[in-house]
């Protein structure tokens, strides 16, 4: 936060001496001599460095760092290197302090996370060109180490819990980056207390009037609540001391960010949330008993007396979340007629559950379940070390991994799976390995044949079915939602698409050399031109997929050119000059008569054009180019289509003249509806000639016949209208078959 200069009173020294103490008094691991005197040259350091400095509260400035640095051991759980880094953690960026310094006074581990620190405070500064990229830059500490990520979430609770002193758009902003990032990250690592409250305090400040409201309401409630949970709590506290369970056993209110959250999802009012009030009951592990069956025998022993809700029992003892969180989970009636979540775990699992990942190091080879958290972040560092990846894709890919929900599905051998909610099959086998994903067709889910796009719920049994001849398509990018799907499908792609790009160009060099040609820009801007290509990577493209026969090459070359071999209008795009000012400027009048080839990766992600979806043309319909300056590209309308004669009388000067090129590569969808006479066999026939004879893929199959006459409508992957009108023409000579019409495909 800002800070001013100013001399510091006898007070306020009095006052930091003994924050510092409490710092010493209260930090679990600091009981050697050595923890100590390391923390307390920190502290030295840190006080003469912040000595005239002041936040814009007013208070002294080394008042933050020491409240970071109590929350890092306090509600966190670290040790003396971590606590001297939180005490020191703005000394390079404020002072006259460097890196060296540090280096010298407290050694590399202590420099390495202060550089960590002070990269990620620039990051989302006002004069940061590029959030994406910095944000990147920040999870690389992951791969180096995570207490500056840990320190970092003290840093910024501490600037939640004082925001109130900073201007109304300062807080907007922070409380935005809070809950946009740092609360989940907190999530994520498993420290719930701390995301709680960062999640509370971003609502404080984002909806200020909602917050107000239901935290008065809680309020309001306070002592009904605790009269509700002590009359709650005590069968169950007489049947634990019957069992001679050694126990604690306490009720917390919801959180208000939680409520509001349930209040949207669920579109119900504050009084309609029903778990507002929850206990939590975590025990002393019972000699030669495991945790698990301490767990499931006091969950028996609750449910004796209260009746459970069996669709609100979770399980993350068997099965542990991916951040390490383990706990059973119940929510059963009172009897008063009120829902009541009870929480079970252990004395080790209620550590874990507040301190997250920093608990780990006690814990460490007592307990094999933390493997999830560690497998995310494996992912993270396979995310960053992908150097295909550009920054706003990691921060999408990021996110994924960070705000999803869990669902946990078994391979066909009862192996256990995480994936987020609304994972796909397809996102399933790339789990397992991206070479499965790769060549993936489809999957039995619970023994029944489904789809590669089929969603996946909690419990489903998956086989996934794979073929050597398979290979990633551009399509499942729009149904998966992992980054390692993601990754592994765009990596495919590229490496597909160079791989043509190579064998094209091997093919065009023998062909040179055959013809005793030596290449140059002339005699490749009569090729591109005669095989209407724009770039040089779409020629070879084309040539090693087999698209262009080189039989002509030489006719070609000897031609003469009857005209520029440039077009003008994806030059004039591609340079960004469209507007009607840099024409005048640039005196010249677009040859409206040269239109823009459409190319064999349309709608491609380094394509210039895509395909509209209330039209969906596919080669060989009559098509219509639009500038969208928004979305910086071309979209491409049929010819007839209402959207685009609307554009046409608004924006005449964007509208701009495309044809198809060649078009083998990619796949369209199209609909078409079948009528005529049922008989035995005619889906059969239908199918054949459009798998097996024209090699089409069909996406979906509705048939009805209602009193003898048969109707289908089928939705298929066709190349172009040739492709089309071909399988349009060989149903209709079909047996029965009294009428094959294409009809407008609105993806629905």
């Amino acid at each position: 936060m800002t800070e001013t200069k100013s001399v510091l009173t006898n007070d306020e020294n009095k006052m930091i001496q003994e924050q510092f103490g409490l710092l010493l008094q209260n930090s679990p691991r600091l009981k050697k001599k050595a923890d100590r005197e390391i923390v307390e040259k920190a502290f030295n350091l840190a006080f003469l460095a912040h000595k005239d400095m002041r936040r814009r509260s007013g208070e002294p400035y080394i008042c933050h760092p020491l409240a970071v640095a109590r929350i890092v051991s306090e509600e966190i759980g670290l040790g003396s290197l971590s606590i001297s880094c939180a005490l020191l953690h703005d000394v390079v960026e404020d002072t006259d302090y460097t890196l060296e310094d540090i280096e010298h006074l407290f050694g590399k581990k202590v420099a390495n996370v202060i550089d960590g620190l002070t990269k990620i405070s620039g990051a989302f500064s006002e004069q940061s060109s590029s959030q994406a990229e910095n944000f990147r830059k920040i999870l690389l500490t992951l791969s180096d180490d995570m207490r500056v990520i840990l320190i970092k979430l003290a840093d910024r609770l501490h600037n939640m819990r004082t925001l109130d002193a900073m201007p109304v758009e300062k807080q907007l902003k922070i409380a935005s980056e809070t809950i946009y990032i740092y609360a989940p990250l907190a999530h994520r690592l498993g420290l719930y207390k701390i995301k709680t409250e960062l999640e509370d305090l971003s609502m404080k400040y984002r909806h200020p009037e909602i917050y107000e409201e239901i935290s008065k309401k809680v309020r309001s409630n306070e002592k009904r609540r605790v009269a509700e949970i002590n009359r709650f709590s005590m069968p169950i506290i007489q049947k634990l001391e019957e069992n001679n369970i050694h126990f604690d056993i306490n009720g917390r209110p919801k959180s208000i960010y939680s409520i509001w959250k349930k209040m949207q999802t669920k579109n119900v009012s504050f009084e309609e949330v029903y778990d507002l009030m929850a206990i939590r009951i975590i025990f002393d592990p019972k000699p030669r008993v495991s945790e698990k069956a301490m767990c499931w025998l006091i969950y028996s022993l609750v449910t004796d007396i209260y009746l459970p809700k069996p669709d609100r029992l979770r399980d993350w003892v068997s099965k542990p979340k991916e951040n390490g969180y383990e706990a059973l989970h119940a929510t059963v009636m009172s009897h008063e007629g009120k829902w009541v979540e009870v929480q079970i775990r252990s004395r080790r699992m209620d550590e874990i559950a507040e301190r997250g990942y920093a608990a780990h190091w006690k814990y460490k080879g007592i307990n094999a379940q933390e493997s999830g958290l560690d497998t995310w972040l494996k992912r993270i560092r396979e995310m960053l070390e992908n150097p295909n990846n550009n920054a706003l894709e990691f921060l999408d890919d990021f996110k994924l991994n960070l705000f999803s929900s869990e669902i946990l599905v078994f391979t066909p051998k009862g192996h256990i799976k995480s994936l987020p909610k609304n994972a796909s099959v397809l996102d399933f086998a790339y789990e397992i390995h991206t070479e499965i994903g790769n060549h993936a067709i489809g999957a039995k889910v619970n023994h029944k044949l489904v789809p590669l796009s089929y969603k996946l719920s909690s419990g489903d049994q998956v086989e996934v079915l794979t073929s050597d001849k398979q290979r990633p398509q551009p399509e499942w990018l729009n149904f998966v939602i992992t980054a390692k799907a993601k990754v592994g499908i765009k990596n495919a792609l590229k490496t597909e698409k160079n791989s043509r790009i190579k064998i094209g160009k091997e093919k065009l060099d023998r062909k040179f050399k055959e013809l005793n040609i030596t290449p140059n820009a002339y005699v490749f801007r009569k090729l591109m031109n005669a095989y209407e290509s724009l770039t040089k990577d779409e020629l070879y493209s084309k040539i090693g997929l087999g698209l262009i026969e080189l039989d002509n090459v030489e006719e070609i070359l000897k031609k003469k050119s009857r005209n520029k071999l440039v077009r003008y209008w994806t030059l004039q795009l591609l340079k960004g000059i469209n507007s009607p000012a840099s024409k005048k400027k640039a005196g010249a009048t677009p040859d409206k008569k040269k239109p823009v080839l459409l190319r064999e990766n349309v709608n491609d992600e380094d394509s210039e054009y895509t395909i509209a979806n209330c039209c969906k043309p596919i080669p060989g319909d009559p098509v219509v180019g639009y500038l969208d300056k928004e979305l910086d590209t071309i979209v491409i309308h049929k010819a007839n289509c209402p959207n685009i004669i609307q554009l046409a009388a608004k924006h005449g000067d964007r509208i701009i003249p495309v044809r198809w090129t060649t078009h083998k590569v990619k796949a369209f969808l199209s609909r078409i509806k079948v009528q005529g006479i049922d008989r035995m066999g005619i889906l059969n026939d239908m199918t054949t000639i459009i798998s097996k004879q024209l090699d089409v893929n069909i996406r979906s199959l509705n048939v009805d016949v209602i009193d003898g006459i048969f109707e289908a409508t089928l939705d298929v992957y066709v190349h172009n209208t040739v492709h089309l009108n071909n399988l349009i023409l060989k149903l209709a000579r079909i047996k029965g078959i009294d009428s094959v019409n294409r009809e407008e495909y609105t993806g629905e």
